[in-house]
């Protein structure tokens, strides 16, 4: 008999997409619709898209305030930036009427950050309905705390009424553990579309790319994908290109708060030449804007996991980041590492210097880059393939809260 799941997420497809609402569409997708039925409560925001759709294997029932076509900025503002505050008590009284219509077998937090008050608020009403709840936060544990001290209480049940818990690195678990959870745990990562970022391009294409960015075909390109927040320290990078030769040029795909912040920076450190605002980038086009660069980076405060990561060696690029958070599970330096095979470099939080080192490093060493780059280009696609993590998540996460 098919069972029911119903999805707490603050967002979904097919506006303002993050890491969280990528792993809930792959992982869904992959599943048989004929064994398992997903259901989603997010938030609206865009007048224009309608209540109720279908979007892949997922049910999708969106609530709350809204404005004709926001932007992110609007996101920011009266009324949509409270909007996610009063999800988290919205959706759980929208539950309660899915849950009259559907008769939901389990129930599945994608993320505590307001999303664990709705769903033990389910539990209590709900008990023998078993809770799934997922750690995808990037925001440093303190900072996701802060925000959640009005609901404490509810913020708290979310953690220890879950039946099982799955975050996505050792450094969310040891967070689940802190907060209360108690129960059954499964490390189970993020991942990306192997196929789709490893997909070779042309030397043509790769040009392509570089004209449209106005840049000389021989300069050297580092590239971030990142919200533009303090916690991806895109600022770091900026202050490094002043210790790189002219022909290092600095892409950067992503939107964010920070951005004006950032461009002033540039500005003020006689870069913003070399420093080229890209804005959201579709994840379609993805693959072909990392392969036309040489070297990703992004030098995390703060990190969850880190998709972007994964998907920049899967398109065989080196990658230079922070060994914060969840990326200390996967990103390994030779020097800091030694007992591991080396996927990147790392470099220390909050070092422009430091990161200047790792770029002439990799420039310096192209023997050693191509050793690196098969060993990282090897790691994902045994370990962070989304057709293995949804097999993963299926056998190992679902089993346990349908049995």
């Amino acid at each position: 008999m098919k069972k029911r799941i119903l999805i707490f997420s603050l967002n979904y497809y097919p506006r303002f997409i993050g890491g969280a609402e990528v792993a809930l569409k792959e992982i869904t997708d992959r599943i048989n619709p004929s064994d398992i039925e997903f259901h989603l409560i997010a938030l609206r925001f865009d007048s224009d898209l309608p209540k109720e759709e279908k979007i892949g294997n997922i049910f999708v029932h969106r609530i709350g305030m809204t404005r004709k076509a926001p932007t992110v900025a609007d996101l920011q503002k009266f009324p949509l930036k409270f909007a996610k505050y009063w999800y988290q008590f919205g959706a759980a009284s929208e539950a309660k009427i899915l849950h009259k219509q559907y008769h939901f077998d389990g129930t599945w937090a994608m993320m505590a950050h307001s999303c664990a008050v709705p769903a033990g608020l389910f539990k209590k009403n709900f008990p023998k309905v078993k809770y799934l709840l997922t750690l995808q936060e990037g925001d440093p544990p303190e900072y996701i705390e802060r925000l959640a001290r009005p609901v404490w209480p509810w913020f708290k049940r979310g953690f220890t009424s879950a039946d099982v818990l799955q975050p996505i690195s050792h450094f969310l678990l040891a967070w689940g553990r802190r907060m209360g959870f108690k129960g059954t745990a499964e490390i189970i990562p993020n991942a990306v579309n192997t196929k789709h970022f490893s997909y070779p391009i042309s030397p043509q294409v790769r040009q392509e790319y570089r004209t449209k960015l106005s840049i000389p075909q021989d300069d050297i390109l580092i590239v971030t994908t990142s919200r533009l927040v303090h916690k991806n320290a895109v600022d770091d990078v900026i202050k490094a290109l002043t210790f790189l030769p002219k022909n290092v040029q600095f892409i950067i795909y992503g939107i964010g708060p920070d951005g004006k912040m950032l461009k002033d920076l540039a500005k003020e450190k006689g870069v913003i030449s070399r420093v080229h605002f890209q804005g959201q980038i579709e994840q379609a086009e993805m693959p072909h804007a990392l392969k036309a660069c040489d070297i990703f980076i992004r030098p995390s405060r703060s990190e969850g996991f880190g998709n972007s990561f994964i998907e920049a060696m899967a398109a065989e690029l080196p990658v230079i980041a922070t060994q914060e958070g969840g990326i200390a599970d996967f990103l390994f330096d030779a020097k800091r590492n030694p007992d591991k095979e080396t996927t990147g470099w790392a470099v220390d939080r909050d070092s422009p210097e430091d990161i200047a080192r790792a770029v002439n490093e990799i420039l310096a060493n192209p023997e050693e880059v191509k050793r690196v780059l098969e060993t990282a280009h090897s790691v994902v696609f045994k370990k962070y393939d989304w057709d293995l993590i949804a097999q993963q998540m299926r056998s190992r996460i679902f089993s346990k809260i349908l049995s």
